[in-house]
């Protein structure tokens, strides 16, 4: 029986996939009365599933990799795809609620993987200047604009998304941290400026409420998450690019960490190889997610508790 909103199987539907919306997931159990969570990038994208999982308007990208990454080692670190629907033409991804098994009042953290979270087709493509990127970047610093960027009261996609690293730790550190949400707290997203090890490691304590188990539970899955990256395939033949890191804990001290967001991973092309831990030099690809994974262990570890 067909509908508007029919279910399909997955194995058949890897070429229906018309949709591409980028968002960052968040998670909803629905079980559980807490509110949506969204640590980052836009609203909006989502509708309720059964127990145990969440909707997400799909992003062809995101699909393929998560149907590859169900094959492959790092299974274990990411949401299980559970199937895709859909419903007014618009093809959705069914997965796995990360939240699911948490009390309510969980405490969530995103941290944004890698040296940089633009593509580089991106940074090549000039683009029509905005008004609203320039609005963004004065409200975080009113001296950075040039001249002409005040004159015109605009800015180019590709001079914010590179200042906007270079202001964070992404640049420097390999990551940044998106958003916080405390326990039954509105989300924290006002790290912008938040740049050094040391002020990192503050905020890090201060998720964990300075409990050294759950900084013990973390280090641990973190470094799992480390060496199974080692002997992925998927990430072998992946340039990542913005995906996240999501950090999961409640007051019972029950702990995870799942990579996330996968819409603008994309697989390298045939001779091509990357070792996620050089720097960047546009065309060679480099994404820096082992600088990043490396320097969050190191600020995890050396947190005196």
């Amino acid at each position: 029986m067909c509908s508007s909103y029919c279910y399909l199987k997955l194995e058949s539907l890897w070429l229906k996939l018309k949709k591409v919306v980028r968002w960052t997931p968040f998670i909803q159990n629905y079980t559980k009365p807490y509110p949506w969570i969204q640590l980052a990038g836009h609203s909006g994208g989502f509708i309720s599933g059964k127990e145990g999982t969440v909707i997400k308007k799909s992003s062809e990208k995101e699909a393929l990799c998560l149907q590859s990454l169900m094959s492959d080692v790092l299974r274990p670190y990411v949401p299980a795809l559970k199937g895709l629907f859909v419903e007014n033409e618009v093809t959705h991804i069914e997965m796995q609620d990360l939240l699911h098994g948490f009390s309510s009042s969980c405490f969530v953290m995103d941290c944004k993987m890698g040296i940089r979270t633009y593509l580089e087709e991106e940074v090549c493509k000039q683009g029509k200047a905005r008004k609203d990127l320039y609005l963004k970047m004065i409200s975080v610093d009113p001296s950075e604009p040039t001249d002409e960027e005040n004159n015109t009261k605009s800015c180019t996609k590709s001079r914010y998304m590179i200042w906007r690293e270079q202001l964070s730790s992404t640049s420097s550190l390999g990551f940044r941290i998106e958003g916080v949400k405390r326990g039954m707290n509105p989300p924290d997203t006002d790290f912008k400026k938040v740049s050094s090890a040391e002020d990192i490691g503050s905020l890090f304590a201060k998720f964990i409420n300075y409990k050294r188990t759950l900084q013990e539970k973390y280090l641990q899955r973190l470094k799992a998450i480390r060496t199974t990256l080692e002997c992925s395939e998927f990430f072998k033949k992946h340039e990542m690019i913005g995906s996240s890191l999501l950090f999961v804990h409640d007051e019972t001290d029950t702990a995870s960490i799942w990579m996330i967001d996968f819409g603008k991973t994309n697989l390298l092309d045939v001779g091509v190889s990357i070792n996620h831990n050089s720097e960047w030099i546009l065309g060679n690809r480099e994404d820096g997610y082992l600088i990043g994974l490396d320097n969050i262990i190191n600020i995890w570890s050396n947190m005196l508790l």
